[in-house]
């Protein structure tokens, strides 16, 4: 059974519909606002909850249906320096970190990952704003990383951890004193905040070009890989200031649900990093905000309340909401 976020807002929660569909944009910024659209996403999650099981399936595509672009969102290509220093080796030296409320925290490389029993799905990204792309997704169902570790009583929820920063505590992505307080609006900012940051010509998520060539390793003649990452840049010193980074929950419904997946690649090939290599949070009856890329640690837990604002995830904590079912 597929179910309509949209449908289930007008035709079970009134007071948000009016709020919603009624374009009240003052209004929903206000606190009431804000309270009525929570009764919302509450109303959302209770009747999905009702009409679905915790095995119940996002609809699935043939793959000649699969788009012939994966279109990246968000962080393209973080500049965090651990980061950087695992893409430079296509990730040889990265580790997954499983912990919190679990029996047996493991530690995993994406070899251990590979080696895991693994499912591929065809499923249709739906991004908040407006647009969606269909593609092959292959990784390690979370269920079987929660089996492994094993889940203590209290566990309810799973946080993930990543890697990218998209600002910095007491300024935006640039920080200190007198520089842009830049701040992303909505995921399609980070994207081309990071551009422009950047000032890249081929940030490793656009189509080839026409007039590129390509050696026998798949590289092509800017130095830029199928991991969508280019050549290795000079060491920058250590950033001293707290970064803010992308965080997602979701909970233990959504965590044994057999799309919810880590996957590691995209279309039969390993994951570009403008699309999340080395992990990306696949739980596909969620939109697309939902998707954590750059998954370094899943971290299970009690309560939200000790992270970010504690609404559960990086936008939720700027107004979007945590439930964000399809």
């Amino acid at each position: 059974m597929i179910l309509h976020r949209r449908k289930l807002l007008t035709a079970g929660a009134g007071l948000a519909g009016t709020a919603l569909l009624g374009g009240c944009d003052r209004f929903a910024g206000t606190e009431t606002g804000r309270r009525t659209l929570k009764v919302g996403e509450d109303a959302n999650l209770f009747v999905q909850r009702l009409l679905m099981s915790p095995a119940t399936l996002a609809r699935e595509y043939p793959a000649a249906m699969i788009s012939p672009w994966f279109k990246p969102n968000g962080t393209i290509d973080p500049p965090d320096r651990d980061f950087r220093a695992l893409a430079a080796k296509k990730f040889a030296d990265f580790k997954l970190t499983v912990d919190g409320l679990v029996q047996t925290p493991l530690s995993l490389s994406l070899a251990d990952l590979r080696g895991l029993p693994a499912r591929t799905q065809i499923t249709r990204h739906d991004c908040v704003e407006g647009w969606s792309c269909i593609g092959q997704w292959s990784g390690v169902p979370l269920a079987e990383l929660l089996t492994r570790a094993g889940l203590k009583p209290q566990a309810r929820y799973a946080v993930f951890h990543c890697a990218d920063t998209l600002e910095y505590a007491g300024g935006g992505l640039e920080g200190g004193d007198g520089a842009s307080l830049w701040r992303p609006e909505h995921p399609g900012s980070v994207r081309d905040g990071m551009i422009q940051l950047a000032a890249a010509e081929d940030w490793g998520g656009a189509p080839p070009k026409a007039d590129k060539g390509t050696d026998d390793k798949g590289t092509d003649d800017k130095g830029t890989d199928d991991w969508g990452q280019g050549a290795p840049e000079p060491e920058a010193p250590e950033d001293k200031r707290t970064p803010i980074r992308y965080y997602e929950s979701i909970d233990l419904f959504d965590a044994v649900n057999p799309q919810t997946i880590l996957a590691y690649d995209l279309n039969g090939k390993p994951l570009p990093v403008s699309n999340g290599a080395p992990l990306r949070l696949r739980v596909e009856r969620q939109l697309g905000y939902k998707q954590a890329k750059y998954v370094m640690r899943v971290e299970l837990v009690d309560s939200l309340a000790g992270f970010g604002q504690g609404s559960g995830g990086y936008w939720e904590d700027r107004g979007y909401e945590w439930y964000a079912g399809i």
